[in-house]
């Protein structure tokens, strides 16, 4: 037999020989490479968290930049359409029925070449005569320059005041039998809490610069000057309006005396006063007059960002102003 003989491998040992197992120092040798392989595999491990956190904070990243600069000044078409601008809710500056998201979304639905003809949905009691008179004044701009592409309006449960205001400029207008039209006037209200002050013993201590700064105060008394001045310009915003309705609606026009009374009509009588021109929805006038069934939505929707600013400025901004300057707005509603 030979004297040189392999050496027994002992499986205990993973797999090391009974001669290396029995060399000094192995166990301390074995503990640093388990080490080490602890180390490599945490540190690989710490890596991966590194590179799955920053995948994740890039996608909710994206997410919320989606979110907040979603807007709808442009609208993606795919051929002929019928273009639709909502004019929802009370006309103000501070609410999605203002005059610059209406006109943006109206001078893209018309400079859009795939346009067939636009409906200006409207469904508002009114609000402001500055932003109806701005929207009136475009729409029958925008109607002189495409001559070609017709704006009806279309009415939902009201067209009323400042509504009205906006909407007869369109060529035509279409109702249901009961929708609520006209109401064509101008009112401003306010409180008086004089009478409540005096009972209570409260004193309104108000210091002006000017004779009459402190009109429309609702802690102050009402005089005559102040009635009257406030008539006078009531009574001009009155005429504008009436001056409006008459230009639009022109010889369809059937003026009774009560016509710009204040006074409103369901769709029916509207239709017999030449309020309006015929009944049906948007669905109708797309399919029916225009022809082209494809209704494509122009309307220029509020971001998270503007919805917040918004409401807070209206919070804050406007809250205070309103509270230091006049006591009395004036509204088409």
């Amino acid at each position: 037999m030979s004297d040189n003989l392999t050496p027994e491998k002992d499986p205990a040992s993973g797999g090391r020989s009974r001669a290396s197992a029995d060399q000094p120092g192995w166990e301390r040798a074995a503990l640093e490479r388990i080490a080490l392989e602890a180390i490599t595999e945490q540190r690989a491990a710490r890596r991966w968290r590194i590179f799955f956190r920053f995948v994740f904070l890039a996608v909710l990243a994206l997410a919320i930049w989606g979110v907040l600069s979603f807007s709808g000044e442009r609208v993606a078409t795919t051929g002929r359409h019928t273009a639709m601008i909502s004019l929802d809710g009370e006309i103000a500056t501070d609410t999605n029925a203002n005059a610059e998201d209406v006109n943006t979304a109206l001078d893209s639905a018309f400079e859009d070449s795939d346009t067939a003809g636009v409906i200006l949905y409207c469904n508002s009691p009114g609000g402001s005569p500055v932003q109806a008179g701005i929207i009136n004044s475009e729409v029958r701009r925008l109607r002189g320059k495409y001559p070609s592409i017709p704006l009806y309006v279309v009415v939902g449960d009201m067209c009323a005041s400042g509504g009205y205001y906006a909407a007869a400029a369109a060529e035509k207008i279409y109702v249901d039998k009961a929708s609520i039209v006209g109401s064509i006037g101008v009112l401003m209200d306010s409180f008086g809490f004089t009478g409540l002050m005096d009972k209570l013993g409260i004193q309104r201590r108000l210091h002006t610069s000017g004779e009459n700064k402190g009109f429309f105060d609702p802690f102050s008394p009402e005089t005559p000057k102040m009635d009257e001045h406030a008539q006078a310009m009531l009574d001009q915003i009155h005429a504008q309006f009436i001056d409006a309705v008459r230009q639009g609606r022109g010889k369809r026009l059937h003026e009774t005396p009560d016509m710009f009374s204040g006074l409103f009509w369901t769709g029916q009588k509207s239709v017999e006063l030449g309020l309006a021109d015929g009944f049906g929805d948007a669905d109708y006038v797309a399919r029916e007059i225009f022809k082209a069934p494809d209704i494509v939505d122009y309307t220029v929707k509020e971001s998270i960002t503007d919805r917040v600013a918004r409401k807070f400025g209206a919070a804050v901004g406007a809250g205070a102003v309103r509270a230091m300057a006049l006591g009395a707005k004036m509204n088409l509603r």
